[in-house]
């Protein structure tokens, strides 16, 4: 266990967290356990099972809107590493129109791409190319821009469900 599911005091899905950081944030009595793992963390003087799922105590507004940096790895995270324009897994990113002709270092104009399609493509447009996007780049906004790069644990998908 390497992650752990932080809710707000309403059950909505705020972030992951270290473990380290749910048991302080336990411990000083700003959260409760939701759900236990397996895992065990041990100290000299103290056994404790590490938290699969936290909850704050007090409610904490989280402002609408909120992003995450346009990084390769959020990008190939955002679309679920499968390349926009053959399916098949991708590794690298590419500019949809490409910056050479004026198109922008944006959200709206990444996409995940494997290297053979991005190589293929070139700075060339996808019309150009004769291509389908299959995949419309966007703006992760919210939940999704923050819970995106982590694979849900099987017992998180309760609330992540609820929250969608």
């Amino acid at each position: 266990m390497s992650r752990v599911l932080l809710l707000n005091a309403s059950y909505e899905p705020l972030s992951v967290v270290s473990p380290q950081r749910a048991l302080s944030l336990l411990f000083g009595g700003k959260a409760e356990t939701v759900c236990e793992s397996t895992a065990v963390f041990n100290s000299p003087s103290v056994s404790v099972v590490v938290p699969s799922v936290i909850r704050l105590m007090r409610y904490v507004v989280v402002p609408y809107g909120r992003s995450v940096a346009l990084t390769t790895r959020n990008v190939l995270a955002r679309d679920h590493h499968v390349c926009a324009y053959c399916g098949k897994p991708a590794t690298t990113t590419d500019h949809v129109i490409p910056r050479c002709n004026g198109g922008s270092h944006s959200w709206e104009n990444v996409v995940a791409a494997c290297t053979r399609c991005n190589g293929k493509k070139g700075a060339k447009t996808v019309k150009e190319m004769g291509w389908v996007l299959h995949r419309v780049p966007y703006r992760p906004l919210g939940r999704e821009a923050w819970l995106m790069r982590f694979t849900p644990e099987p017992e998180w998908m309760v609330y992540l469900d609820k929250a969608g």
